[in-house]
């Protein structure tokens, strides 16, 4: 048995639905890294016949050198009419699929001038003790399939529940005094047969509104991401208009 605890970074399903055998999690961010639902799935929410849609990282590094992504990164977001609303609320979700289409703008930003600082993806990290340690890895390498591999990524902790003190004072800190993070999380990269990307929001969107798999609705995925990533800071600094306009795009006609 391991004497070292281990950290779990989660970026998608990992925040509304935690691993198993944790102490406890702490919140903050992925620097260099947008989230997509670029990655197809066809064991989870959709079907080899019909993948649906999950959710991955993209690295600005990667961005940057594959020549399938132009220079124009879009962070989607909503015209300010809709936008003030809560997306997860009835008030967006029965609002006609083609009134929001229209109330999108992107927002266009050149690829080949952003830093790693530019780019943030708020996420969660659990703490799992030492005796749990393998048993976690092996449950994670069975969840975590379908195109997903592990890489090493630095995460900086934002906020830190008073158990987790004794803890994370022993975890090292930038030279700007931030703490940081460094483990392996599970990534559906660009050379990998699932990834779908670069696909625009509406495409997604249409993908997701009709995709069912052995866990269920695609969309219950992307439903409970947004409003749990949403809850991530009281600022609401963690706030995702990406996940946000494919809600309001994918939700079901009532």
């Amino acid at each position: 048995m391991t004497t070292e605890g281990m950290w779990i970074i989660g970026y998608g399903l990992l925040i509304f639905k935690p691993p198993p055998l944790y102490d406890f999690r702490v919140t903050g961010t992925l620097k260099g890294y947008i989230r997509r639902f670029w990655q197809s799935s066809s064991d989870h929410r959709g079907t080899p016949e019909s993948p649906g849609r999950v959710a991955t990282l993209m690295s600005l590094q990667d961005l940057k050198d594959h020549s399938r992504f132009h220079n124009d990164l879009y962070t989607y977001e909503l015209n300010p009419k809709v936008g003030e609303l809560n997306i997860a609320t009835e008030s967006v979700a029965n609002l006609p699929s083609e009134a929001l289409a229209n109330n999108i703008h992107d927002v266009k930003h050149k690829i080949d001038e952003l830093e790693e600082d530019d780019l943030k993806v708020w996420g969660v990290a659990y703490y799992v003790p030492p005796e749990h340690v393998e048993e976690m890895k092996a449950y994670l390498d069975v969840r975590e399939k379908n195109g997903y591999t592990l890489h090493k990524v630095r995460f900086h902790v934002h906020s830190v529940p008073n158990e987790a003190e004794a803890v994370v004072s022993k975890i090292p800190r930038n030279q700007d005094g931030d703490l940081f993070i460094e483990s392996f999380i599970y990534i559906g990269t660009i050379d990998n047969e699932a990834f779908v990307g670069p696909e625009t929001v509406q495409d997604t969107a249409a993908v997701i509104k009709k995709s069912k798999g052995p866990s269920g609705l695609n969309f219950e995925y992307l439903s409970k991401l947004t409003e749990a990533v949403h809850a991530l800071d009281p600022q609401l600094r963690s706030r995702d208009f990406y996940l946000e306009d494919l809600v309001a795009l994918a939700a079901p006609q009532q």
